[in-house]
């Protein structure tokens, strides 16, 4: 059965072209099923059926598993089970008709101005380290990139002079984004007086570097945010995603139209840029009650 994982993966990446981490999401959700097919005795994706997917989905969520990871465990399992069929392997897809368990959205946590003015304070630039960190995180809120893009970044994707950074989705459509004047002063104290420290090979191409002069991993930079937001004792949970939704909520609080904060966000689809106007409603019924006389 891994055989057929591995294929599966194999497909998505050389033939659909799905990012690296997309690709290790379905991977580790479909070897996760594998193990509980193989602790049923079935050792056969022939001898499942829809029976089969919904005790699954049964299991996981007596496990504690979050209503929103049954959700991409399924969908996980949807497109799996329909290459099986396309490739002839099975005769019939198990999951046709399964509905999604419905997912309670939530609206994302931000930070107001102060908090972020706070959190972006806490890296001490007099060390190679903190200049770097001061870097990621002034860039990290002053252009709303992805986690992923921004430690993707290489130097040349950054223009100081004009004022803006590429990146792109997936290795897919590239996007200029415009950065603001703080960002770029402590990008370029970052190249200027950082990096040169942190690099170990002058043909290094990555931006953004660690102690290895190796390109900084996703679970690095987490570690930093982590580290700065306990030295901030903010009380909010905060991600390295938060000051991506927090630049989108400040942009569209300050008068930014919606099409822009898309462009800027990089979102396929304006539904998804929408969730940030109803934190700015929610926000602004907080002031009214808090304010109004009357209320």
């Amino acid at each position: 059965m891994m055989d057929l994982i591995k294929r599966f993966l194999k497909f998505l990446k050389e033939t659909r072209k799905l990012s690296d981490n997309t690709v290790e999401s379905y991977g580790r959700d479909l070897r996760q099923y594998i193990e509980y097919l193989e602790n049923k005795n079935i050792f056969s994706f022939n001898n499942t059926n829809k029976t089969t997917i919904i005790t699954y989905l049964l299991f996981l969520q007596k496990k504690g598993r979050a209503t929103s990871t049954i959700s991409r465990n399924l969908a996980s399992l949807r497109a799996f089970y329909h290459y099986l069929v396309s490739q002839q392997i099975i005769d019939k897809d198990p999951t046709l008709n399964l509905e999604s368990p419905k997912i309670e959205k939530k609206l994302p946590t931000i930070l107001t101005s102060e908090e972020v003015e706070l959190l972006l304070a806490q890296p001490d630039c007099s060390d190679v380290k903190g200049i770097r960190d001061k870097s990621m995180l002034e860039l990290l809120y002053a252009t709303g990139i992805r986690v992923s893009e921004l430690i993707s970044l290489n130097v040349t994707d950054a223009n100081i002079e004009l004022g803006y950074i590429k990146c792109c989705k997936n290795n897919d459509r590239e996007r200029i984004v415009p950065v603001g004047s703080i960002a770029l002063e402590a990008l370029e104290k970052y190249l200027s007086c950082s990096r040169s420290y942190l690099v170990k090979d002058s043909r290094t191409k990555s931006l953004y570097v660690n102690y290895q002069g190796k390109r900084l991993t996703r679970q690095g930079f987490w570690k930093i945010v982590k580290r700065y937001t306990d030295q901030s004792n903010i009380s909010k949970g905060i991600t390295p995603h938060t000051l991506r939704h927090s630049f989108a909520a400040h942009l569209l609080e300050n008068g930014a139209d919606l099409k822009s904060v898309q462009e800027m966000l990089g979102h396929s689809d304006i539904s998804t840029t929408q969730v940030y106007t109803q934190i700015i409603k929610n926000r602004i019924k907080e002031v009214y009650k808090k304010a109004h006389p009357r209320a």
